[in-house]
């Protein structure tokens, strides 16, 4: 255990959560290790865990602002339309199967047991798909089709189990279907934006009456240090992809998982 000043674990946190946020390594795996090795507990139910996760949306809404811009401001042009609808439809199983799951998941699932086999499979997974999956037929965001939408919902459904991956998730759902790899990147940093700011919100309004002032000092100064790096490894991401596939983090998955499995046994 480290013992730091509780602001220092935040900010340092902060940086954690955006630099995992947006690759497919699980960043509440990252968030719910290190706040067990910095002794940072200061808040139940893993509030600030979730809660700094605005940073990394905040970054998306900063990068991809004229996107969503003329998204939003010209919905009514058919392009624009679909992309929200298809938005919609891949957001809308999270919603339902959140809120059914919600209080079992947190319950029984946050346990380094479960991260590190989790992040064990995934990283296998993420390793077949790049291996053998080589056919790639839609290479604009704009032809993403509604049923793929819809599937790569379900997918992201799979990251309610700690040490799976939001991004992975939805990333590998999409790259199964057809979806080139900076076109599934980017449709799931659009996706995270309703997807993490919801469950960021529920989360705040379940627990808002066991939250003091001090733990929204605490989050605060976690979003602004998530905002940050997150805006660095957004822009990171994009570049690597160009020219790399996502196998190098299928292999440190299954390293930091038998790590985490060795420890907890």
């Amino acid at each position: 255990m480290l013992d730091l000043p509780i602001f220092f674990k935040a900010i340092i946190l902060g940086i954690i959560e955006g630099l995992t946020e947006f690759i497919p390594v699980s960043s509440t795996a990252h968030l719910i290790i290190f706040s067990q090795i910095l002794n940072f507990d200061s808040i139940r139910n893993n509030v600030f865990e979730i809660a700094i996760q605005i940073g990394g949306i905040s970054a998306i809404t900063v990068i991809y602002f004229k996107k969503l811009n003329s998204t939003f401001l010209k919905f009514y042009e058919k392009n624009n339309q679909k992309f929200i609808d298809n938005l919609t439809l891949a957001f809308a199983p999270a919603v339902i199967i959140g809120l059914i799951a919600h209080d079992f998941i947190k319950k029984y699932l946050f346990s380094n047991l479960v991260i590190a086999f989790s992040l064990i499979f995934g990283g296998i997974l993420i390793i077949l798909i790049e291996k053998f999956h080589k056919k790639f037929t839609v290479k604009n965001i704009e032809d993403i089709q509604k049923p793929t939408a819809l599937a790569i919902g379900f997918f992201q459904c799979l990251a309610m189990i700690p040490g799976v991956s939001r991004s992975g998730a939805t990333i590998m759902g999409a790259m199964i279907f057809g979806v080139e790899r900076k076109v599934a990147t980017e449709f799931s940093f659009f996706l995270a934006i309703p997807t993490i700011g919801s469950a960021c919100l529920y989360d705040i309004y379940k627990n808002f009456a066991i939250l003091s002032f001090d733990d929204f000092e605490l989050i605060l100064v976690g979003v602004i240090a998530s905002f940050i790096s997150s805006l660095i490894v957004i822009k990171w991401l994009l570049k690597f992809i160009s020219t790399h596939s996502f196998a190098s983090f299928g292999y440190y998955r299954i390293v930091i998982g038998l790590l985490i499995l060795f420890v907890s046994l």
